[in-house]
């Protein structure tokens, strides 16, 4: 379960046994967690975050988008993207 960034109280990683997704991002804060599609960037799931904490972290993904698939491609290769 590689994590990419931490930003304040915010863990941003993927997890190991996902390639055949197409790119995304996990979020947790203590029992909190979402899911974010990285192309387009779009919220997938949320169980614990408010709807102004899920706009803040979409804000934070987008800031770090490039970050955020330079690191899902370096772990999955294309592997993890989908053809639409």
């Amino acid at each position: 379960m590689p994590t990419i960034l931490r930003i304040g109280s915010y863990r941003f990683y993927f997890y190991s046994h996902e390639p055949n997704e197409p790119p995304h991002i996990h979020v947790d804060r203590d029992d909190a967690t979402a899911k974010f599609w990285l192309e387009p960037i779009s919220l997938a799931t949320s169980i614990g975050f408010s709807a102004k904490e899920q706009r803040k972290l979409q804000t934070i993904v987008k800031e770090n988008q490039e970050i955020l698939l330079e690191a899902w491609n370096g772990y999955f290769g294309n592997s993890g993207r989908r053809e639409g």
